[in-house]
C-alpha cells in the first residue's frame, strides 16, 4: 500500500465508491490513518476518534486482524472525553505544542550567538522530524525545506515573526483565522 493510500485524505466520490466496493470501510471524515494504515490517534481529533468508536461499534466487523492484541491496538471507548492515559488528540496536541513553541520563541535571546542559532536550528530539525502526528510533521518538514521559510534565528524579534509566520501557514491549512 503506498503512503498517498495511507491517509484518509478528500478522494473523489467514485475512488470512495470502489474502495467501499473492495470490503473497505468508509471513515469517518476527520480520521486520519498513521503510515501503517491504521487511525492515528494523534492526528484525529476527538470527535472524529468517537464517530469512529461509534462506526466500530455499530458495524460488525468482517475483517480479521493478526496484529497482537495490545492495549494500543483496542478500540476506544465511546465516552465522550478519552481516558486520562490516551495520547492528544491532534488539537490539544497543536495547542499545547503551539503554547510550547510561543514560549521558546519569547524566551528566545534578543540577539542570539552562532551557537544559540546552530542550537536552535538543530532543534527546529529534529521537531519536524519527531512530532508524534506524522502528516502534521512531514507538512512542517516541507514548509521549511523552502527558501523563503528557512528559521530566521538571528533573535527574538526575527524568531518570533517567522514562528508567528509558521503558525499562521498552519492555521490557513486548517481553516482557522490568522493573528498578528
Amino acid at each position: 500500500m503506498s503512503d498517498a493510500d495511507k491517509t484518509s485524505q478528500p478522494q473523489p466520490q467514485g475512488q470512495k465508491e470502489k474502495q467501499e466496493d473492495r470490503g473497505l470501510t468508509k471513515l469517518p471524515n476527520g480520521v486520519v490513518l498513521d503510515k501503517d494504515g491504521k487511525p492515528c490517534r494523534l492526528c484525529t481529533s476527538a470527535a472524529s476518534w468517537r464517530a469512529l468508536t461509534k462506526q466500530a461499534k455499530s458495524t460488525p466487523s468482517s475483517t480479521s486482524s493478526t496484529s497482537s492484541t495490545t492495549r494500543s491496538d483496542q478500540t476506544p471507548t465511546q465516552s465522550s472525553t478519552p481516558p486520562t492515559d490516551c495520547p492528544p488528540d491532534t488539537e490539544e496536541l497543536g495547542r499545547s505544542t503551539w503554547t510550547f513553541l510561543h514560549s521558546l520563541t519569547a524566551a528566545y535571546p534578543t540577539s542570539a550567538s552562532a551557537e544559540q542559532q546552530r542550537e536552535m536550528g538543530s532543534f527546529l530539525g529534529l521537531f519536524s522530524r519527531l512530532y508524534p502526528c506524522w502528516v502534521c510533521a512531514e507538512d512542517f518538514q516541507a514548509w521549511m525545506a523552502e527558501e523563503r521559510n528557512r528559521p530566521r534565528l538571528g533573535g527574538r524579534r526575527e524568531f518570533g515573526n517567522w514562528m508567528c509566520e509558521a503558525h499562521n501557514e498552519v492555521n490557513r491549512k486548517l481553516g482557522k483565522g490568522e493573528f498578528d
